[in-house]
């Protein structure tokens, strides 16, 4: 693994360097006070700023130009990142889209698919909600009960999905269903595609306790889901095969939906915040700690990216790079109220930040899930 970087690749970084600096500022001026984009009116700004995006290329660089993407590489990927963190530019509402379902397209999609889905992910007109989560199924994914019945020309739903990240923003929905209703556990699933205007389809946001609308429930009451609803088939993958698609997307989702770059820009604000309130010898070994455990997570991602790229499948391994990246992202936030001492709760910024972290550690699989997959399948420790 080569540790450098190229000179085409510098020149990428300070290419995108010099127009986030610009367009960061030119956006914020346009927007006024900026908002989180877990609530409807900063999920509205933050389109704007994703468009921007898309007009300068930068919305998906590894994707092949043709789906609307930079026809760069992972590595491209892992300097954007870095660039784009370090500028403080707003998480990305397209996420699910772009570095949950996308990369599912590439792998199990058609070329009709890949042709009609890939381009409105990239531009942000198809905004891509997550369907997994239930009810009774939120850390078991295989036990998913919502159901598909095949009919003439398309499919019937019924069910439940919740804990659905932006659902009540989005206009599409991917998602398993079990579609042969006497199979159990991850057999007879289906993976489908699912525009959110159906009838039969009703989506109800929540708020979360920091009084962000940022989940919804949806609802599936005999809706009837035509095969080309999406302008292709809506099934991506097989019939009956979903739980393949569902298991490679949430390999990517642990291993790679938190980059790096994220880290390294949270460490850097630590490293300010130290040196304007000042620490105690043990705070401050806990900040160096932290800033290891950070810049390991970085070489462990390169190290990630070459083995993907030498064309290895990093299966269950994920579930340690997800493991590492919460619960880092939990021990950075407590430094900083730490740090902050009495003042935490009126610094908003790392005061949610801590808020959301806490998910970390139950979204795209809980610790403890992810923990027997390491135990068993990477380690061949018996169940």
């Amino acid at each position: 693994m080569d540790l450098n970087w190229s000179a085409d690749q510098e020149a990428l970084r300070l290419e995108l360097r010099g127009w986030l600096e610009h367009n960061l500022a030119d956006w914020r001026a346009e927007i006024g006070t900026e908002l989180s984009g877990d609530t409807r009116e900063g999920f509205e700004q933050q389109l704007l700023w994703e468009r921007r995006l898309h007009g300068a290329g930068w919305s998906a660089v590894s994707w092949p130009s043709a789906y609307g993407g930079r026809d760069g590489t992972l590595w491209d990927w892992l300097i954007f990142e870095e660039e784009y963190w370090r500028a403080g530019a707003p998480q990305r509402v397209t996420q699910n889209g772009i570095q949950i379902l996308a990369p599912s397209v590439f792998e199990h999609g058609t070329e009709a698919q890949k042709g009609l889905l890939l381009p409105g992910i990239a531009t942000a007109e198809d905004l891509w909600c997550q369907g997994w989560s239930e009810p009774n199924a939120g850390s078991d994914l295989a036990g998913v009960s919502s159901r598909a019945r095949r009919v003439e020309g398309g499919w019937v739903l019924d069910g439940q999905k919740t804990w659905t990240t932006r659902g009540a923003f989005c206009t599409h929905l991917f998602g398993l269903f079990r579609s042969d209703p006497d199979s159990e556990r991850h057999r007879g699933l289906t993976y489908l595609l699912v525009p959110l205007d159906l009838d039969g389809i009703t989506v109800r946001g929540f708020g979360r306790l920091d009084g962000d609308e940022g989940f919804a429930e949806v609802f599936f009451t005999e809706a009837f889901l035509p095969d080309d609803a999406v302008g292709a088939s809506v099934v991506l993958g097989e019939v009956g095969q979903g739980w393949r698609v569902a298991v490679s997307a949430a390999s990517t989702e642990r291993g790679l939906l938190r980059s790096p770059g994220r880290y390294q820009a949270t460490v850097a604000g630590l490293l300010e915040l130290c040196s304007q309130r000042g620490a105690d010898p043990a705070l401050r070994r806990r900040i160096a700690a932290a800033w290891m455990r950070a810049d390991a997570y970085r070489l462990q991602t390169l190290q990630t990216v070459t083995a993907l790229l030498d064309g290895r499948d990093i299966g269950s391994e994920a579930s340690l790079t997800k493991i590492w990246w919460s619960e880092l992202d939990i021990e950075l936030h407590e430094i900083a109220l730490d740090l902050l001492g009495p003042d935490a709760e009126l610094e908003g910024p790392w005061s949610k930040g801590h808020q959301f972290a806490l998910a970390g550690p139950i979204y795209a699989g809980t610790n403890e899930v992810q923990r027997n997959i390491v135990a068993e399948r990477v380690l061949g420790l018996p169940r």
